[in-house]
């Protein structure tokens, strides 16, 4: 079998397969010895059938069979011996003629080849690059602290009604007539539960100020909540079109107030956070609270930077070459469902993508970045720790990470993600200390409306 490849130019080539009857026959024969020992027909005991009835029923597709099996070996082993840069799978050539497993015994395969084009690139202190120091304010370490103190705390029975405490109301609602009397078989709702702080209208909020326990408040809920059918369905239990369709005034006997009553910041607040003895002290708890936003913040700014510097190389490595008639074919191929439209419409963007995933693989090999188990354990249990953090649950311990972590790599697509991150943050680490950075100071409000995509 000979296997050679042809450039047609710098980004295609012509691979071409010739494959005579000597180097698939032996396999053809194999294969053919392994049916008759378990064919069965009619008038032959098992594996007594003549070879050559049985070459008569199936050589042909045992050929063709091998032939494409060692059509797809020999290609494979070319590519991998010879190192071609290639893009996408081989496609069949134009020229390529109709095989006849019934009256060829010789067969040539031709395949147009989509090359990657050569890349030069080289990163240094020349390349400036903007990266982002996001201010962690005194007010952003006071809200965490504040939500730590909000997750501690407990409910408790009040005297009297405060919104500005997000009191929470149960009683006895009863729809009234016109005349202001309790309307003849109409709502009555027991041990309805509210928020009036939630009330839309400040009128109708305002008629709640101070009532306390047994004391009657007459007001409009279809008011109160400007017909908000959720809210409405919600507190007369019934469904929404109806809901709405409510207009009464009410009576609402207050029978309980509950306010919510945040946890003291102390040391079962630190011990709760962060770990038993961790830290021991207000100041320390802020600190660490304001280490954690730090962190936060710094892998979005690594992320911005890797954005930035993405830009500065793509410029600076200029328009790569790439054979689009091959390339558009690669992608319907790729997207069998989609039509010619489709291809010439996502075109552009798709060379955007596949030129810096090029241009990344030349900046990783150049760093000798590689990526470990290990690494993408570690940046599962990351994720994993991050997504607690959300809920406030700092102190998780570790046979739970590890828990969690393994499950998530379990499915091969989340462990590709994962070491896909894992190259991104060992690649902005490499070109940070290559290139200049120019710092730059921003708000999290800022930085937040900067990252935010465009519409």
């Amino acid at each position: 079998m000979n296997v050679s490849l042809q450039n047609v130019d710098k980004v295609s080539a012509l691979l071409t397969v010739d494959m005579v009857k000597a180097d698939y026959q032996e396999n053809v024969e194999k294969q053919l010895k392994k049916i008759r020992k378990d064919a069965q027909m009619p008038g032959f005991r098992k594996g007594m059938v003549p070879m050559g009835l049985v070459k008569k029923m199936y050589e042909k597709s045992v050929i063709a069979d091998e032939v494409n099996k060692m059509l797809g070996e020999a290609i494979n082993k070319y590519i991998q011996d010879n190192k071609v840069q290639m893009l996408g799978e081989p496609l069949p050539n134009e020229n390529q003629q109709q095989l006849d497993f019934d009256t060829q015994d010789e067969f040539k395969f031709l395949f147009d080849i989509a090359l990657a084009p050569a890349i030069n690139v080289e990163v240094s202190a020349d390349d400036k690059v903007p990266y982002y120091d996001v201010n962690v304010t005194d007010e952003m370490v006071k809200n965490q602290v504040d939500a730590y103190a909000q997750r501690g705390g407990s409910y408790e029975k009040a005297e009297s009604f405060d919104a500005a405490q997000n009191d929470m109301l149960k009683g006895l609602l009863v729809e009234l007539d016109e005349a202001g009397n309790e309307k003849e078989g109409g709502i009555r709702v027991e041990s309805a539960v509210m928020m009036p702080s939630y009330m839309k209208v400040d009128d109708e909020k305002a008629k709640f100020a101070g009532a306390k326990v047994g004391e009657t408040v007459k007001f409009n809920p279809n008011k109160a909540w400007e017909g908000n059918a959720p809210e409405l369905a919600s507190l007369l239990k019934m469904d929404r079109e109806k809901a709405v369709e409510v207009t009464s005034d009410f009576n609402y006997t207050v029978e309980e107030i509950t306010r919510y009553v945040p946890g003291e910041i102390n040391q079962e607040l630190f011990d709760q956070v962060f770990g038993k003895d961790v830290v021991k002290s207000e100041d320390e708890f802020k600190q660490k609270v304001r280490e954690i936003i730090a962190n936060q913040f710094k892998a979005n700014s690594d992320f911005k930077f890797l954005l930035d510097a993405k830009k500065v190389i793509t410029d600076k490595v200029g328009k790569l070459e790439f054979s689009e008639p091959l390339m558009k074919r690669i992608m319907k191929t790729n997207n069998p469902d989609k039509d010619d439209k489709f291809v010439d419409d996502n075109y552009a963007q798709t060379i955007e993508v596949l030129s810096w995933q090029l241009i990344r693989d030349v900046l990783v090999a150049q760093a000798g970045v590689k990526v470990e188990q290990s690494d993408v354990l570690e940046e599962a249990k990351a994720a994993t720790r991050a997504q607690f953090a959300q809920y406030g649950m700092l102190n998780v311990p570790e046979d739970m990470i590890n828990n969690y972590a393994s499950e998530m790599l379990k499915k091969r697509e989340t462990v590709e993600n994962l070491a896909d991150r894992v190259i991104d943050g060992k690649l902005a680490q490499v070109l940070k200390e290559k290139v200049t950075l120019e710092h730059k100071e921003i708000s999290a409000e800022d930085f937040g409306k900067m990252m935010q995509p465009e519409a």
